[in-house]
């Protein structure tokens, strides 16, 4: 195990690296306007001599050099255009446990609704029950996001009494954006587990529970269910980032002063330093997801070995 993790945290290290330096080299390629708050009425020699200033004339190798300096001493650079000269690393401070609490919640209810839908579906498998639920599961995987956001928002905020413009205060603002994001996710965890529960139904030891004389809710719920589960929770960590990632419309949609609006804000505005450190806290989620899901898997099953190659994904 300890093998393995050393393993994946120098491969997780090599991939942000990599990212990071396919980020930064493409910004650097962008239009220099997101350099300076007010390009337009700015000769081209006060340009270049805030370019300089800046670094930015150098050759590439160098600045990516200086950037990866900078980062290994917790300077993420400061922003240019959404609040000038104030530190990146501030500015996220102030997003990001919006964004965090904003995707918790909204994983915890599809889990909360997405598992119990799965084990019901192969419970009554073929019977009405999985019939729902399986257009429950088209439905949102069939009509586009944007689509059956937009209708929710529409509606529940007449039925809820909210205004459309978000209050952090107030909880039942937090309950339209909340349920929006849960709906990918309780479609993904229905439709898997239910498949997992199906095939499991047909092990040996179903089998053999059944000719011990075990109900078949019994054996669906506390055999069935619990090695169906293990394959599916390798995704929850990764699941949060797409979450999180799923926030990006709904941020911008409910004006959520989260990082979903930032982004989207920033590179609307070029603001390349903020791009910069978005894009760091994405790919950390990302690589930190897969990471966890393996050690959750093994936690839960104690058959499956990391340090076996067939454990390495």
């Amino acid at each position: 195990m300890v093998k393995y993790l050393a393993k994946r945290i120098a491969r997780s290290f090599l991939t942000l690296a990599v990212i990071l330096t396919v980020v930064f080299c493409l910004l650097r390629f962008m239009p220099i306007e997101g350099y300076f708050q007010n390009f337009d009425k700015m000769t081209p020699q006060q340009i270049q001599v805030g370019l300089k200033e800046m670094g930015l004339t150098d050759p590439l190798p160098a600045q990516i050099l200086r950037f990866f300096n900078d980062l290994l001493h917790g300077d993420l650079g400061v922003s240019r255009i959404y609040r000038t000269n104030v530190s990146v690393s501030r500015i996220l401070a102030d997003k990001v446990p919006v964004s965090i609490k904003l995707g918790l919640w909204s994983m915890v209810l599809s889990l909360v609704i997405g598992l119990p839908l799965g084990a019901v579906m192969a419970r009554y498998q073929y019977r009405w029950p999985d019939r729902l639920g399986t257009l429950f599961i088209v439905c949102i995987q069939a009509v586009p996001a944007a689509v059956y956001y937009l209708y929710l928002q529409l509606y529940g905020s007449s039925l809820l009494d909210v205004g459309l413009l978000f209050k952090m205060e107030d909880p039942k603002y937090w309950l339209l954006p909340v349920f929006s994001m849960s709906l990918g996710n309780v479609a993904f965890y229905g439709m898997w587990l239910r498949r997992y529960m199906v095939d499991e139904s047909n092990r040996d030891y179903v089998k053999l529970a059944k000719a011990k004389g075990l109900s078949e809710g019994e054996i669906m719920f506390k055999h069935i269910f619990r090695n169906a589960f293990v394959p599916l929770v390798q995704y929850i960590p990764t699941a949060f980032l797409n979450t999180v990632i799923g926030s990006i419309y709904i941020e911008s949609l409910y004006s959520i002063p989260g990082m979903g609006g930032l982004l989207v804000m920033v590179i609307k505005k070029h603001d390349n330093a903020m791009v910069q450190g978005i894009v760091l806290l994405y790919a950390c989620v990302g690589v930190l997801g897969l990471l966890f899901g393996d050690i959750l898997m093994v936690m839960l099953d104690p058959r499956i070995s990391l340090g076996r190659k067939e454990g390495d994904r």
